[in-house]
């Protein structure tokens, strides 16, 4: 009977690697460290301008963090990977490549973002073409939690702002403070405040978001209070920031705009954050789940133990080899195609000066005539530029303003579509922003409308872009179209249209005159585009 336990004893459990066998786990975590560090070194641009962003902009400086703790949170795994037999998978590797074409596109249209993401999302990609899927499920968080360091949200500023200005009103209103607002902007009266980007509550909100998820993780193992409490860390920022933002004015107001209204301001606001996220996360640690207890594996047979097919086996070193190798072979891929569609983006375009007759029916009016709207849409790069105002002939209606923005050749933060600082000059402030259709004779168009406003005086602007020989208001469209020319080696010329009129506030918006300038230029201005040389 002991002869038989001894026996037993010595028998391998399924799923555990027998002595003398550590070197191969040891070995496809020494590769899979190669293939990241591959990885990063390919696509070094695309994580070095997600480093740049977190050192120019506060909203993003969390990223500084967010990989050193992944790294600690799979170096808390390491024991439990190490024990892992490596399961390289062919699906992992399928998965690579499509994230390496999708950088390529974004690439190629320059979406920053998009190309973020996809060079991040290579790294868990790696794992599960060298390691597998019990070692992506092992490491799901740390993998997971690289994504905060990518630096988006900005998307969301707009929608924040707006809650922000439209919680601080309404409260206001129920205190009794009378208020006026003007979209982002409202007057008390003891003065006039703004709801700006520094005070939407994204800092906050993606701030909070990374604690959440890391509290959530490290303090609770249920997937059901993890969501919970996450839930909790995107809802309670955005209405403690409205909460920060009505206690701000107030201070502003009761204090005769003495106090709250210089560097204070930022202070109490970090100040009062702080708070509700200690408090936050207090009440959420009230819930922790204390840690599950490890279960002991089964007791096996010996002839069920000792079955070859019985758990998971490890792949043959050559089978992790060939995975590594592949993800190498897959990744270095797509920058050397990038290089090669970027061949032209040196060259310098041709000097193009724009001029356009007339549409019919209208006529240019002298840049100092009265009425004419003064404004210029900013633009990044070089563009050929056109700018003028008309009106109609038999002088109905208000001056129309026009300004063709044209690219030869677009290039990151040299193109129709980029990132502005001001996106509308630093005179005036957006009202609202919606797609239009408006009915011409060739058919509906699209438009992106946008009211601006400079005290009462308002302006009405659409605009349209021309990418690929297509008119279209839709910026994805755009940047499709863009990236297809480039890697086709086809045409990449590119224009930014906008059409504008001035009017009061307490004035109807000049929607007619916009449609009909707009029905009698498009022609033209098509004809004259297509004349254009596009360069070598």
């Amino acid at each position: 009977m002991s002869v038989q336990l001894d026996q037993l004893a010595r028998l391998p459990d399924a799923g555990v690697l027998p002595r003398g066998r550590g070197h191969g786990p040891r070995r496809s975590l020494m590769l899979l460290l190669l293939a990241l560090a591959a990885v990063v070194l390919l696509y070094h641009a695309t994580f070095w301008s997600m480093l740049e962003l977190w050192s120019r902009s506060q909203t993003f400086a969390h990223g500084f963090l967010i990989v050193p703790i992944s790294c600690w949170l799979a170096w808390r795994q390491r024991a439990r990977l190490a024990a892992l037999a490596p399961r390289p998978s062919w699906p992992g590797l399928l998965l690579l490549g499509a994230l390496g074409l999708a950088w390529l596109l974004a690439d190629a249209a320059n979406v920053s973002v998009v190309e973020q993401y996809a060079a991040t999302a290579m790294l868990p990609a790696c794992v599960l073409a060298i390691l597998g899927p019990p070692a992506v499920r092992l490491l799901a968080f740390p993998l997971a939690y690289l994504f905060l360091a990518v630096p988006f949200g900005e998307v969301f500023l707009e929608p924040l702002i707006d809650f922000t200005a439209t919680f601080t009103v309404t409260a206001l209103q129920w205190t009794g403070v009378p208020v006026f607002r003007d979209g982002s902007n409202f007057s008390l009266p003891t003065g006039n405040w703004s709801v700006v980007e520094a005070c939407s509550g994204l800092r906050y909100l993606i701030a909070a978001l990374a604690l959440g998820a890391l509290f959530a993780h490290v303090n609770f193992h249920s997937t059901r209070r993890r969501l919970a409490v996450m839930a909790a860390a995107l809802l309670v920022p955005i209405l403690a920031n409205g909460v920060r933002a009505y206690m701000i004015v107030m201070l502003g107001h009761l204090s005769n705009m003495r106090l709250a209204v210089g560097v204070d301001h930022l202070i109490y606001g970090w100040l009062f954050f702080g708070l509700v996220a200690l408090l936050l996360f207090w009440l959420a640690a009230r819930w922790r789940e204390p840690p599950p207890a490890p279960l002991l594996p089964p007791a096996r047979p010996p002839a069920l133990a000792a079955r070859p097919g019985a758990g998971a086996a490890a792949a043959s070193p050559r089978a992790v080899t060939r995975a590594s190798v592949a993800c190498l072979l897959l990744a270095a891929l797509w920058p050397a195609l990038a290089l090669a569609s970027h061949r032209d983006d040196g060259a310098k375009p041709p000097a193009i000066v724009l001029a356009l007759p007339d549409p019919p029916a209208w006529r240019r009016l002298h840049d100092a005539a009265p009425g004419v709207p003064i404004w210029q849409a900013p633009y990044a790069g070089a563009p050929a530029l056109f700018a003028a105002t008309y009106a109609r002939q038999n002088g109905a209606g208000a001056p129309v303003g026009l300004q063709l923005h044209w690219y030869a050749r677009q290039a990151r933060d040299a193109e129709l579509l980029t990132h502005q600082t001001s996106p509308y000059g630093p005179r005036w402030l957006p009202l609202a922003q919606r797609v239009r259709q408006v009915d011409l004779a060739s058919g509906a168009l699209g438009v992106r409308e946008s009211v601006l406003a400079h005290g009462g005086e308002r302006l009405l602007v659409w605009r349209v872009y021309r990418q690929g020989g297509i008119v279209t208001a839709r910026p994805v469209l755009v940047k499709l179209l863009l990236a297809q020319a480039k890697l086709l080696g086809r045409r990449q010329d590119g224009a930014d249209l906008l059409v504008f009129a001035a009017y009061d506030e307490l004035a109807p918006p000049p929607y007619a005159q916009l449609q009909a300038f707009l029905q009698a230029a498009l022609p033209v201005i098509e004809q004259r585009l297509r004349e254009l040389p596009h360069g070598p």
